[in-house]
């Protein structure tokens, strides 16, 4: 059985997701005349088509139309169809509607509030695959056609694809559509498959890839890709399809409880959701208030936010123009040297240089005695005091020298 390599969310229960397509003409015209009958018989609440592209996704030529309903007498509903063209002709169109409360079977199609039940109107085409979705679709006759179709209908996701495999060939009673004795919700999300008496083989051959197999006159219901996580092929397999005109109530049965499954939503389905809850436009003067006041509460709490973000943006800007202010100031101060070691100095080496400083500039040092005088080489005046290199105590009056 085909497994999705990513989880995917799953179809809300209060959600009808639909997916087709129209090969006829006006598709259009089509949808805006059952609107407007249906809103004048009182079945609508009331309906608007959107201008162009409003989303603004760049799709070529799209058409919205919203319509809003009562479901079962008080359950309002909500659907969105859009219109889009093919680049191989026709339109394919795309219906999501969503109700107050969990969806009954019994509801109403929303494909019927938009499309006619005409049934020369072509707009129930399967995407996938191109066959009816109320009708019977008798599968090729040719082994690799029927390969290629059941292959692409087991990738389909939007409509459910059943098999129903004929024991015997059928007369009148038995070629009516399984979608006209389906729940109402369901006759425009059902793609019947019947194979021929014959085709047993090659049909089971190509639902091989898909995990499950068509008992011998009875029916299954494919996965579809991705596949429910609850999805039991035995579950979904009937054995037995009367094709006398009596009601298969097992497979009734076995449809219904297929469609009720947490089932993944298919691709694009997701942002058609989103569009319907986020994009509505159709309100009623109470929603429309409701709206503006939501609005109001989501804008004064964006102005707050921003309010306290200029504050902090304010305060730190203080704190960096302070620190920035520290740093320059630090930069412009000279810079204080270190302190360094002076070799060692002897006592008399300092005083020394502490008794230069007191020396009386100008005075000179008497000159050394001539030889045999019988006065000491370098000796002073008695009574005169001299430091280093003879030089006089300062404040010391000049007076002649005693005689011999």
């Amino acid at each position: 059985m085909p497994t999705s390599p990513t989880a995917r969310p799953t179809i809300p229960p209060t959600v009808w997701p639909a997916r087709g397509r129209h090969v006829g003409s006006a598709a259009e015209d089509t949808v805006r005349r059952t609107l407007r009958r249906l809103k004048d018989g009182h079945v609508l609440d009331d309906f608007q088509e959107l201008p162009d592209d409003p989303a603004g996704d760049g799709t070529p030529g799209a058409r919205i139309f919203e319509a809003r309903w009562k479901a079962g007498g008080a359950v309002t509903v909500r659907a969105r169809l859009t219109l889009a063209p093919r680049s191989s002709g026709g339109q394919e169109w795309t219906l999501l509607a969503e109700a107050e409360d969990a969806w009954d079977p019994a509801w109403p199609s929303p494909a019927t509030m938009f499309w006619p039940e005409d049934p020369d109107v072509t707009w129930d085409r399967d995407v996938a695959t191109g066959l009816r979705l109320r009708g019977i679709n008798t599968l090729p006759d040719d082994d690799k056609a029927v390969r290629r179709l059941i292959k692409e209908a087991g990738r389909g996701a939007w409509n459910i694809h059943v098999v129903v495999h004929e024991a015997m060939t059928p007369d009148h009673r038995g070629r009516v559509p399984l979608a006209e004795r389906l729940p109402a919700s369901l006759r425009h999300r059902v793609v019947e498959h019947r194979a021929a008496p014959q085709q047993l083989r090659v049909v089971n051959w190509a639902l091989e890839d898909f995990g499950v197999q068509v008992p011998r006159g009875g029916a299954v219901i494919l996965p579809g890709t991705p596949a429910p996580a609850d999805y039991d092929a035995r579950e979904f397999s009937v054995r037995s399809v009367f094709l006398d005109g009596t009601e298969p109530t097992d497979l009734i049965a076995a449809v219904t409880a297929f469609a009720a499954l947490p089932r993944p939503l298919a691709d694009g389905a997701e942002e058609a959701l989103t569009a319907l809850r986020e994009d509505w436009r159709l309100l009623t003067l109470e929603e429309e208030l409701a709206r503006e006041r939501k609005l109001v509460a989501m804008y004064a709490e964006a102005l707050e936010a921003m309010t306290q973000s200029r504050d902090l943006y304010r305060e730190a800007a203080e704190r960096a123009a302070e620190a920035l202010a520290a740093y320059r100031e630090s930069a412009a101060a000279p810079a204080r040297p270190s302190p360094s070691v002076s070799p060692a100095v002897s006592p008399l080496r300092q005083l020394s240089r502490t008794l230069e400083r007191f020396r009386i500039p100008g005075r000179v040092s008497r000159p050394a005695p001539a030889p045999g005088t019988g006065e000491p080489e370098g000796t002073s005046e008695p009574g005169e005091t001299t430091g280093p290199a003879g030089a006089r105590e300062p404040g010391e009056a000049d007076r002649p020298a005693a005689d011999g």
